[in-house]
């Protein structure tokens, strides 16, 4: 409801006001204005076209929203039932956005709804119950709503000075994710896009941190000349941590591979000798089979040379979240800095990446920025913690999150997700297929035979539509990779796509899948 105060901005003096009677808001001559009684303005000679403007984009500003908000909500309400992949057809209406800028303006409603009539039905249904390609959460109901008012909050969270209620935000929540997770109190940390990011910044301080110690001042002087770092990488390891090495100069060509088991993990066995300077990188939660480096082990036999390890736990991290799972990465506190993922697990929306770094002053003094029109602060200002400085206020669903689960129902969450990839397990080793991996976490990589098999049976529950599924190629073996990380995902929906699965593999030619 808009006050009084709003109205006397609108140029309409209370003394003309006071004459006329005025209401005690705009309420009423909103809702009048909407049924087209415009005349009440005639009763208020004072009232400038500068008022009539205002109030006028004030209503439509509503009205949009509202439209906006509509849309939105039917198509969350839509996504349990409607088929995960979209159609040809709908896909085809795409090509219709590609046409030259338009010259002249047009109504946002306008705009508005050809976005949601094209771009709706052509998405991907990565938000709903049944996708399990790759390893993407949804949003919890919670994180979406606090997702669209921080949007209307618009808040550039870079400097507590200027935007204090963002920048608390991240404190806070920063300090419920290093309890949450198990990691020191005294870490620091950022919020970033997401996991390669997150990556690059414990990264970006490690290259600092080993060089110091090595007399080498890389903030300042840069990498010619300075000591050669050898860096340690799983022969699993993400390519976004080899991306991010690249990155910070350290060359993908130069990293070197650490052996592993046939779950993905490094094999401690065969960790050679390591010498400092150095960064050994590992990883909790492969990205096909879930499985988690021994992190504990590998501290243990590099820390006390001074060797920085490095932990990629886009998605795993957060077994440390439910007291089943934690077992699993034992140790993973012992490191020294670490990526995860919001918008995995924890069910935020895209984009929020995690990085966590014991010493809070390396990652400060890699990320910090400085300038004469940049006001200095007491306070912990964000943009001392990350690549940017120019930012959306990630946090935001971060905090909605973990306030509205509460430690309890983040371990929920995790487990509940884990125990569904178990159910698909032990669905399709009973219609008879093969599970490559041990399903220790969220991860299933199953093999329908060959690979030329495998991957029709993949294609045909893509085209399906009941779920959608990716394929991968692990250790020689084409497999079906199922991920399951969304927080509406139900034992219903688990069923359903194992039907899915199952039909695809045992019928020769589905309709519709001509050519497979």
């Amino acid at each position: 409801m808009v006050t009084f105060y709003r109205f006397r901005r609108c140029r309409l003096t209370s003394r003309a006001a006071a004459v006329h009677n005025r209401p005690n808001s705009l309420h009423d001559y909103v809702l009048r204005y909407r049924t087209g009684i415009l005349d009440e303005w005639k009763r208020y000679p004072q009232a400038t076209a500068t008022c009539h403007i205002e109030l006028q984009t004030m209503i439509d500003q509503r009205k949009l929203l509202l439209d906006a908000a509509e849309r939105a909500i039917q198509y969350c309400n839509g996504l349990p039932d409607r088929r995960v992949a979209p159609l040809p057809r709908h896909i085809a209406r795409i090509g219709e956005l590609e046409r030259p800028i338009p010259d002249d303006p047009c109504a946002p409603e306008e705009a508005l709804a050809l976005l949601d009539e094209i771009g709706s039905p052509a998405s991907m249904a990565m938000a709903g119950p049944r996708f399990f390609g790759f390893v993407i959460g949804g949003a919890l109901p919670a994180t979406l709503a606090a997702n669209w008012l921080a949007t209307a909050w618009d808040q550039a969270t870079g400097l507590h000075h200027i935007t204090p209620m963002t920048a608390k935000l991240e404190q806070v929540s920063l300090r419920w994710l290093l309890d949450i997770l198990g990691l020191p109190a005294d870490c620091g940390g950022g919020f970033v896009t997401g996991a390669t990011m997150a990556s690059f910044s414990g990264l970006a301080a490690a290259r600092y941190a080993v060089l110091k110690q090595a007399g080498w001042d890389a903030d300042s002087d840069g990498l010619f000349g300075a000591p050669p770092i050898n860096v340690y990488v799983s022969d699993e390891a993400h390519p976004a941590v080899t991306k991010s090495l690249g990155l910070l100069g350290l060359g993908r060509n130069r990293l070197q591979r650490l052996a592993t088991d046939g779950q993905g993990r490094i094999n401690t066995a065969c960790l050679p000798s390591v010498t400092a300077p150095a960064i050994v990188c590992a990883q909790v939660g492969n990205v096909n089979t879930g499985s988690m480096d021994p992190v504990g082990e590998i501290c243990e036999r590099v820390k006390h040379k001074g060797i920085w390890v490095h932990v990629d736990g886009a998605f795993g991290l957060w077994a440390a979240a439910s007291p089943e799972l934690r077992p699993l990465i034992s140790g993973v506190e012992q490191a020294d800095s670490w990526a995860t993922d919001g918008h995995k697990w924890l069910n935020v929306p895209y984009d929020c990446g995690i990085s966590f770094v014991r010493d809070h002053e390396a990652l400060r003094q890699v990320m910090t920025v400085s300038a004469a029109y940049l006001p200095p602060s007491d306070e912990r200002d964000p943009s001392h913690y990350t690549p940017e400085l120019s930012r959306r206020p990630r946090a935001v669903e971060v905090w909605a999150a973990l306030r509205s689960l509460g430690r309890s129902g983040v371990a929920d969450l995790i487990e509940r997700c884990c125990a569904h990839a178990r159910h698909f397990a032990s669905g399709l080793e009973n219609a008879g297929f093969e599970v490559l991996n041990d399903v220790v976490l969220n991860q299933v990589l199953v093999s329908f035979g060959d690979a030329k098999k495998t991957n029709r049976v993949i294609a045909r529950v893509q085209q399906e539509g009941t779920c959608w599924v990716g394929g991968t190629l692990w250790q020689g073996h084409t497999a079906m990779r199922i991920s399951v990380s969304n927080w509406a995902t139900t034992n219903d929906d688990v069923e359903r796509s194992l039907n899915a699965m199952i039909r695809a593999a045992t019928t020769e030619k589905l309709p519709g899948c001509t050519g497979l």
